[in-house]
């Protein structure tokens, strides 16, 4: 049926025709139209010709239409004339417009709007011609007028219509083709914009009508594309789909686009647009898989590939490329797609796609489906549970670590290729596999604490004071009264004020029948019967950097350590040749002792017996000239030794012919001397021999006998910046398709271990020296397994934590056997977490020791073609926290060295070891003053037989009279701690800047220690660092989710620790500030997290009072300070939300039960920043040192905020230091409020967890993190775009 054609009517102006016309339709909706069929033609078909051929009168006509569609916009701004002649009836419509829920004899009666009376029209008259009038009219109005004019559309129930209309047409025999032309034409533009349009088609029938009429008309192209229009939008409803699929609709699009043909490529592309949307539900692809469709659509696109030379078509290519990735979501798909050689077809096309930038979507689609089709392996591990196990004192049933041995051998890492919680892909060119772990941020403000009386601090320490009296000992500047001290600043008493900071407790605590400590020689004025001192005598030298007073004996742990630096006699014996008796550990600490007096630190030869010494130089450009001489190798036991610079052997690494049984003593004869730069100046707090004789009382689970050189030779941090890397387009990309030639290509695959801690006895696989030499047993080593893959590439194995099979992240390794400037590529392969900051600009850490021979002992970012994505071992369900379908993902760095016969190490983050605190802490020891009050106890024992310092650092009192003394006493305690998770070792660095700060000797260090008394646990799990745990203690838990209840024999130092504030908050001297230092892996920049019952309040939905939202706003102060002080604090970052998944962290604890209300996390990043002075650069030790003293200065300023006595004194002096301007909320002279900080919502996640933090984030005490969208990122590249720390 052809479009009516009629000629304009001569005198009478086209807009007053329509006028006339739309009001003569109004009058005849009705019984009218359905009696005078012959008007309804003639005037729909005038309203059409003159909408259709008058140009400038249908613009007029649009706009006025627009007026009826929108009753309370302004008036139309077009000719006056025209504007008077349709006020009348805009004014009258506009105002009687009614709602769309009218009823079917309202829409019809006088007064209804334009669109009503047209669609009134269109439901009531039985006349095709009239129906065919009407929907031209429409086509041309929507066509036209933009989306806004289809949901005004939809809103008036215009979808409804047109099912009826189709389901009425479809009724006749044969159905009127025009009509169902512009029936489905009509719906395929209103279809995207009604968001209940797949419902309304499947309530009323309109499924099956289109359906037949596709079937019906595959030849008639005109018809069908605007079928295969509507299918497409049917079939983004899941349920649609499957109703589709069960009709044969599969089967039929198979037919539309196959076989290969150029010919109506429109209809092909959608089509194959509204098949991808089929095959999105499971069972759709089932019954592709089932029919053979697989090959079918690898066939279909070779053709293409092949011949689109000039990529005209791309959007077909990818279809085609969208359908199978949708069939891969199913493991029958995956197998099918496989079995007709998918692999090889996509992999070859999207190689010869590779040199055209425009066909990176067809590149990245095909990517992402051989990734997902890769077979799922297991790690190369017999187990994934740790290489090392400790037997604990007792399991506790419902522990981890009861559940992680209750199950059958082989069972912890089985392969799951369920098709359960596996990824559906979002229809976009940014499909990521990373997307599977997001979460909204519904799902996050789940976890945000609702109960109002868990949100009020209770200042309940939970434990009677009986059992808390015995923590008394660690207090003793509380009731310390100095008589008997000599104040005079003289060398006669720097020997009783050394042995007073010394004062330390000699064993652990046990609860609750600790017993009093005796003390130890002779008594320290009045420490009471239960201080004690260290074992041996107390001996004054001469200190190595000048100071007002005689240094005080270096010592730790009972062990007194006397070094004469004047004498150069020989030593007794060399360090290899020692042992350790596990029975006789007071003759080893002697023995050890006796040795270390025996090295010379003068930068000379120093003969040995029998072996030979080489002579240092001073290296050109380097911070360090002046060198000594020590003997290789690092041992401590009776293990072979090895060479540095040696040569010899062909690697820069010998090690005895098997494993140290053979050989031992030939190599060690030979004598090879490393030139050890001296550091004294540049690190004041570093001694080889000390540190090496530290690592002598260091205990280990597997026993470790050796030293890495890193950590003897100390770290200087380098003068130059090291910016974040830019990402080269495309790296992540061409890493996965070297992934993937190994199944193509398993005959270039060498697949050859070369290191395995499984292997006890022999970890080091010999070879002919055409492969890199690996070494991890050391003391926080962490690496498990090497594999070299091809000639210069190695997949790396990390080690679990012990008792627990997960928390893989923390690495640190030796590499030796190198070639000069070849490039190397690593591939560290069992990583868990969903997303890294190594795709955003972070390097991994080398340390190489040919440069610390030549005055360059520093470690340095290094490393190109860095990328973290999901790779293609599976992760089992247990290992997953019992989700299924997860994979590990891969972090893979590529690196060259510079010299011949190197050793050098790779690492996370910085290392800071166990052993270095100990040194560090001795050090510091030897650095006090008279004027410091230093004490050092042993907190307890830890499981691993390591002792957890406790310092006391404040000022001395100027003289025993008793205002001096009540004031020492009274003065306000800060309790800091760190590194409760053994990978953050950021914490550590910021720990050892605040330590050096509080013992410095600059008026802000003297005012700070006379402002404060400072509890400070620097190191809270001393057995995850010392054995290269992530985030576990030897209790296979994170110690962070313990303090709610802590165990004091799984977890004694946080045991201990809570004690010590549950102690204070009992004494009523609960501490001003308490801080845990932590470090976060997906955030850049310092932060704090808090806690604030009004903050929380905030990002939920629960109602609360204004009594309940009452709270001294206080606890901003200190992050406020820090923002404007140091250049690495993002206040931006913050957070003061509680969280149930942290009600367990110390954070929160120390908040809710000890009443603390400046209770923080302090994270520092892994990375680097991305504001202030540092943007743009990674982090180093020499900021994060800074970060440590920038928190001592906020404290004083916080000082002097919170000890102003009146209100305006208060505000002037936030003003002044802050920048602010700050109001009272109370009464209190600690309360004030800075406005622009009060924050309008939480901050933006920037990456998704898998799980719960506590199960499946090995990650910071925070979940929560930054958004990042760095510009340089692949934007099609799996997992290169932004997600959720």
């Amino acid at each position: 049926m052809n479009k009516p054609k009629m000629a304009t009517e001569k005198g009478v102006p086209s807009n007053s025709k329509v006028l006339m016309l739309l009001g003569q339709l109004e009058r005849m909706n009705g019984e009218a139209m359905m009696r005078d069929v012959e008007t309804a033609r003639q005037v729909t078909a005038k309203i059409f010709h003159l909408i259709q051929t008058q140009e400038e009168q249908f613009t007029s006509i649009l706009r006025w239409i627009e007026k009826w569609w929108n009753p309370r916009g302004s008036e139309p701004s077009f000719h006056p004339q025209l504007w008077c002649t349709l006020r009348p009836f805009v004014m009258k419509w506009r105002f009687s417009a009614d709602p769309p829920e009218k009823s079917g004899k309202e829409v019809m009666s006088k007064g209804s709007s334009g669109m009503e009376v047209i669609l009134a029209s269109l439901e009531n008259t039985r006349d095709v011609q009239t129906t065919l009038n009407i929907l031209y009219i429409l086509s041309e109005l929507l066509t036209v007028g933009r989306g806004r004019r289809v949901s005004v559309f939809v809103s008036k129930g215009g979808t409804g219509i047109l099912f009826q209309i189709l389901i009425s047409a479809s009724k006749e025999l044969p159905p009127s083709e025009e009509l169902m032309l512009q029936l489905h034409s009509l719906l395929a533009k209103v279809g995207p914009k009604d968001r209940k349009f797949g419902v309304k088609a499947r309530l009323s029938g309109a499924l099956n009508a289109t359906v037949n009429v596709t079937k019906q008309n595959l030849q008639n192209t005109k018809l069908l594309l605007p079928c295969l229009q509507v299918l497409r939008v049917y079939s983004t409803n899941s349920v649609n789909a499957i109703s589709l699929g069960k009709n044969g609709v599969v089967e039929l699009m198979f037919k539309i686009v196959a076989p290969y043909s150029k010919k109506n490529t429109t209809l092909l592309k959608v089509a194959l647009d509204a098949l991808g949307a089929l095959l999105k539900s499971k069972t759709n692809a089932r019954r592709a898989v089932d029919g053979g469709h697989v090959h079918v659509l690898l066939a279909l696109y070779q053709d293409w590939h092949h011949n689109d030379a000039r990529h005209r078509h791309m959007l077909i290519r990818k279809g085609l490329l969208v359908c199978l990735r949708n069939i891969t979501n199913i493991k029958l798909g995956r197998k099918a797609f496989i079995d007709t050689d998918g692999m090889r077809i996509l992999y070859n096309s999207s190689t010869e796609c590779l040199p055209v930038r425009t066909l990176d979507p067809l590149v990245n689609t095909s990517s992402l489906i051989m990734r997902k089709c890769f077979p799922k392996n297991r790690l190369p591990l017999p187990t994934i549970k740790s290489a090392f196990h400790y037997q604990l004192p007792h399991v506790p049933a419902a522990g981890p670590v009861a559940q992680l041995y209750s199950q059958p051998p082989g069972v912890d890492d089985v392969v799951d290729e369920s098709d359960d919680n596996e990824e559906t892909d979002a229809d976009t060119e940014n499909d990521t596999e990373n997307e599977e772990d997001d979460k909204d941020q519904g799902a996050a403000n789940d976890d945000i604490e609702t109960d109002l009386n868990k949100l009020h601090p209770k200042n309940n320490p939970g434990r009677p004071f009986e059992e808390l009296r015995v923590y008394e000992r660690f207090f003793l500047e509380l009731s310390e009264d100095f008589q008997g001290y000599n104040f005079e600043p003289s060398k006669s008493s720097s020997t009783t004020s050394s042995s007073f900071s010394s004062t330390r407790s000699t064993r652990p605590i046990i609860v609750p029948t600790a017993q009093a400590l005796s003390p130890k020689h002779v008594p320290i004025m009045s420490c009471q019967e239960d201080c004690s001192l260290t074992k041996g005598e107390h001996t004054v030298h001469s200190p190595s950097v000048p100071t007002t007073a005689p240094l005080t004996p270096l010592e730790l742990d009972t062990i007194l350590l006397t070094k004469d630096r004047d004498r150069k006699g020989e030593a007794h014996a060399a360090l290899s040749s020692l042992t350790r008796p596990p029975a006789q550990p007071q003759m080893i600490e002697q023995e050890l002792a006796h040795l270390l007096e025996c090295v010379s630190l003068e930068a000379e030869d120093t003969p040995n017996k029998g072996e030979e010494v080489g002579r240092g130089g001073k290296q050109e450009g380097s911070p360090v000239n002046a060198t000594r001489h020590i003997q290789s190798p690092l041992l401590l036991g009776g293990i072979a030794t090895r060479r540095v610079g040696g040569g010899g052997g062909g690697g820069g690494s010998n090690w005895g012919s098997d494993c140290g049984s053979e050989g031992a003593e030939d190599e060690a004869g030979e004598g090879a001397v490393l030139e050890v730069p001296d550091t004294a100046l540049l690190l004041p707090l570093h001694d080889p021999d000390l540190y090496v004789e530290m690592v002598k009382g260091t205990r280990s689970v597997p026993q470790y006998a050796e030293v890495a050189y890193p950590d003897y030779f100390g770290h200087i941090a380098p003068t130059f910046k090291e910016p974040l890397q830019e990402r080269v387009y495309g790296v992540q990309r061409s890493k996965i398709f070297q992934d993937i030639e190994r199944l193509i290509h398993p005959n270039d695959i060498v697949d050859k271990v070369v290191y395995d801690l499984d292997i006890p006895s022999c970890p080091v696989i010999e070879d002919n020296g055409e492969s890199l030499k690996f070494n991890s047993q050391f003391e926080s080593g962490n690496l498990r397994k090497a594999v070299q893959i091809r000639k210069y590439e190695y997949d790396l194995v990390l080690n679990s934590d012990i008792n627990s099979n997960h928390y893989h992240q923390w690495f640190y390794f030796e590499v030796s056997g190198m070639r000069v400037g070849t490039n190397y590529r690593f591939n560290i392969i069992n990583s868990e977490k969903s997303n890294s900051q190594f795709n955003y600009g972070m390097q991994v850490l080398m340390y190489s020791v040919q440069d610390a021979i030549s005055g360059r002992p520093r470690w340095v970012r290094t490393g190109t073609d860095i990328c973290y994505y999901k790779n293609h071992f599976a992760r089992s369900s247990i290992a997953a926290g019992g989700q299924k379908g997860k994979s590990y993902y891969t972090m893979t760095f590529s690196t060259s060295f510079s010299h011949k016969d190197d050793v050098c190490y790779f690492a996370y983050h910085y290392p800071y070891t166990y052993s270095t605190l100990k040194m560090h802490l001795s050090k510091l020891e030897a650095l006090r003053t008279p004027q410091i009050y230093l004490r050092q106890d042993v907190l307890c024992q830890t499981l691993g037989g390591n002792s957890c310092p406790l310092l006391t650092i404040t000022a001395m009192p100027e003289s025993n009279s008793n205002d001096y003394i009540c004031q020492f006493r009274n003065r306000p305690l800060i309790f800091l701690s760190a590194r409760v998770h053994p990978g953050e070792t950021n914490a550590s660095w910021v720990m050892k800047g605040t330590l050096e700060f509080l013992m410095g000797t600059s008026p802000l260090a003297a005012s700070l220690r006379e402002a404060y008394i400072f509890k400070i646990v620097p190191m809270l799990n001393p057995d995850g660092v010392v054995n290269g745990n992530h985030r576990c203690s030897l209790s296979g838990e994170d110690l962070n989710r313990q303090w709610q209840n802590p165990n004091p024999e799984l977890h004694p130092t946080i045991y201990h620790t809570k004690s010590l504030l549950q102690y204070l908050a009992h004494i009523q001297r609960a501490p001003l500030v308490f801080c845990d230092y932590h470090g976060h892996s997906r955030k850049k920049n310092v932060f704090m997290y808090g806690c604030s019952v009004k903050e929380t309040v905030w990002q939920s939905n629960i109602s609360a009072t204004s009594s309940d939202l009452q709270e001294d706003l206080g606890y901003r102060a200190l992050p406020k300070i820090l923002s404007q002080i140091a250049p690495a604090f993002s206040m931006a970052s913050c957070s003061f939300v509680v969280e149930r998944s942290k009600e367990s962290t110390a954070r929160v604890v120390v908040w809710r039960e000890i009443g603390v209300q400046r209770s923080y996390t302090m994270e520092s990043t892994l990375c680097g920043c991305d504001q202030g002075k540092y943007k743009g650069l990674q982090i180093g030790t020499r900021e994060l040192e800074e970060m440590g003293a920038q928190f001592c200065v906020a404290l004083l300023r916080l000082k002097r905020l919170t000890g102003m006595r009146n209100h305006q004194h208060l505000l002037d002096l936030e003003s002044d230091i802050i920048g602010t301007q700050s109001k009272v909320v109370s009464s209190s002279p600690t309360t004030y409020v800075m406005e622009e900080d009060e924050p309008s919502f939480l901050e933006a996640i920037d990456y998704s967890a898998e799980s719960n933090d506590e199960d499946a984030e090995p990650e910071n005490e925070h979940g929560g993190g930054v958004q990042e969208n760095p510009n340089h990122l692949d934007q099609l590249s799996d997992g290169e775009t932004n997600h959720r720390d």
